[in-house]
């Protein structure tokens, strides 16, 4: 069955988020043994040496320099300047305000999108957005107290986020999806070996631990792969809300893992997202059922 490109972009929007949630709980898994720049860098060497084999694979290696296209460039240092924010937000203030920061992303780049991209962005897609983003704020339940100057830091995450985004809609599709993948797996991989002495040092590490962050790194360069596909095929204000699965998977590895239950506050929030998300994806498929074949259908971007 063919998609159309928004369609087909949601549903990689869904796995990408899927796959970063998973990585993440790898990571605080591991973070009992060593610090997190240091599981920052072993997971990013696995991820470069994958992505490295797989453009020998498709035969790109004469391809690599088109990796410092100012484009693919200005990606990396977003998801980079991301991740920092991020990081130092964390330090400073309680994971819920961090995260409900955070959540304000699809709306801020569905601004990004209608502004840079001058993309249609209806009322329903509006309401769609609003809807969900309540739905998360129900979940995380951020509080008054904790928010600080360091909330700037999580702001400073969103606009890198939206940079990061913006700049893969820009990047040339002459250029492959691995491509810009390659680039970002290998700065992130500096920038946790560069946090490994400030956080404490290096540590020995289990078997254990270190196929975990291997099989982290190949899921995370799934996940790097399918959003780049997801803000390259279809619109980036229709892709974003699809963002809010990362809590719902949060929520069900947190039960399987951890043995977090959530509460019913957090069952309801969660059902407010799904269903705003399910409702754009089916005006999304009607719309574009509306729509001559020949526009609506897409092939899957180039890996």
């Amino acid at each position: 069955m063919q998609l159309s490109p928004n369609v087909a972009g949601s549903l990689y929007m869904s796995i990408a988020m899927t796959t970063y949630t998973g990585a993440d709980t790898i990571m605080k898994f591991v973070a009992a043994e060593m610090n997190m720049g240091q599981a920052i860098f072993v997971r990013g060497f696995f991820g470069t040496l994958l992505v490295a084999v797989l453009v020998w694979r498709a035969g790109l290696l004469s391809s690599l320099p088109l990796v410092f296209q100012r484009y693919v460039m200005l990606r990396a240092v977003g998801e980079l300047g991301a991740n920092v924010t991020f990081l130092l937000a964390l330090v400073h203030l309680p994971l819920a305000n961090v995260a409900a920061i955070y959540q304000a992303l699809p709306l801020a780049v569905t601004v990004a999108a209608a502004y840079f991209f001058r993309e249609p962005v209806g009322w329903r897609r509006w309401a769609c957005i609003a809807v969900g983003f309540v739905g998360v704020l129900i979940v995380v339940r951020p509080g008054s107290e904790g928010f600080n100057a360091y909330s700037l830091l999580g702001v400073a995450c969103v606009l890198f986020c939206v940079l990061r985004d913006v700049a893969t809609r820009k990047v040339p599709e002459s250029i492959p999806t691995i491509l810009p993948t390659a680039a970002t797996t290998a700065l992130v991989m500096v920038f946790g070996a560069g946090m490994i002495v400030p956080y404490g040092g290096w540590s020995p590490m289990s078997w254990t631990s270190t196929g975990l962050l291997a099989f982290g790194a190949a899921i995370i360069v799934v996940g790097h792969l399918f959003i780049i596909m997801s803000t390259r095929t279809g619109e980036i204000s229709v892709v974003a809300p699809f963002r809010y699965t990362s809590l719902l998977v949060a929520i069900v590895l947190g039960i399987a893992v951890f043995g977090d239950y959530p509460d019913a506050i957090i069952m309801l929030g969660s059902a407010i997202v799904v269903a705003s998300g399910l409702y754009m994806l089916w005006r999304e498929s009607r719309v574009s059922r509306a729509k001559p074949a020949a526009h609506a259908a897409t092939d899957a971007p180039e890996i």
